[in-house]
């Protein structure tokens, strides 16, 4: 049984098609990225597999339980989580006390969420910054808090909307190290991201959208080189 079943999921705006039937299902253990040029409906699609908004059609199941009508809050609960593209850390709060927020969901004694704020911390590379103020970190630190904050409601799944975005090549490779080593703690992940070596290096399958649609899914080494993605990034007279 999948993890996700995502079932033609359509989601409009008035007259505006942001997802128009995407149909998905990510096994327990899988690394999925989700690429596409902007305006494609990734976002779109997160928001709508956490409850942020109801789909217009379609249904979405997680773990075997379907969300049609459940918040974001009791989506977490359930074990899936989503990060954000423009992280929304607490900014006066240390990093330590922002990771305790997420771990608040399944903890409910402070001292209990500390101990798993301190190990979500360590795996994130953040344990020396822990009584930094999180407005003090540079982006790739902010990008990690995030990831903390979300890692810390011990999920299931992770969905990350351009985790590597905004990073240097060398804080790109070393956050996909980083993903890495969640994805071995037993955390399904999938992966919004632009930052194609992040993909390369990590996704076992990628889907693509384009204009609200899946154009092409399959291994990222198929991806890179199918004609309908390379129109879609660089235009028609680049086609292979």
């Amino acid at each position: 049984m999948a993890l996700l079943d995502v079932k033609q999921l359509t989601k409009r705006f008035g007259g505006l098609v942001a997802n128009k039937d995407i149909s998905l299902s990510v096994a327990a253990g899988e690394i999925v990225a989700v690429i596409g040029p902007n305006g494609a409906g990734k976002s779109t699609l997160f928001n709508g597999l956490v409850g942020a908004h109801q789909p217009t059609s379609g249904t979405v199941s997680f773990d075997g339980k379907p969300l049609a009508g459940k918040t974001p809050e009791q989506v977490a609960t359930l074990g899936l989580v989503r990060s954000y593209q423009i992280p929304r850390n607490f900014g006066d709060m240390t990093v330590l006390e922002n990771a305790m927020v997420g771990a608040l969901l399944r903890h409910s004694r402070l001292n209990e969420a500390r101990d798993a704020a301190e190990q979500v911390l360590k795996l994130v590379g953040l344990q020396d910054r822990a009584d930094v103020r999180a407005r003090e970190l540079n982006v790739a630190g902010q990008k990690r808090v995030e990831l903390a904050r979300a890692l810390a409601t011990q999920p299931k799944m992770l969905l990350l909307d351009e985790v590597a975005g905004g990073l240097n090549p060398s804080e790109a490779i070393a956050l996909a190290d980083i993903l890495r080593d969640i994805h071995a703690a037993g955390v399904t992940l999938i992966i919004v991201e632009h930052v194609l070596e992040v993909v390369m290096r990590l996704a076992h399958r990628v889907l693509v959208l384009n204009f609200g649609q899946t154009i092409a899914e399959g291994p990222p080494q198929e991806i890179v080189r199918h004609p309908a993605v390379i129109e879609a990034y660089l235009g028609r007279k680049h086609r292979v």
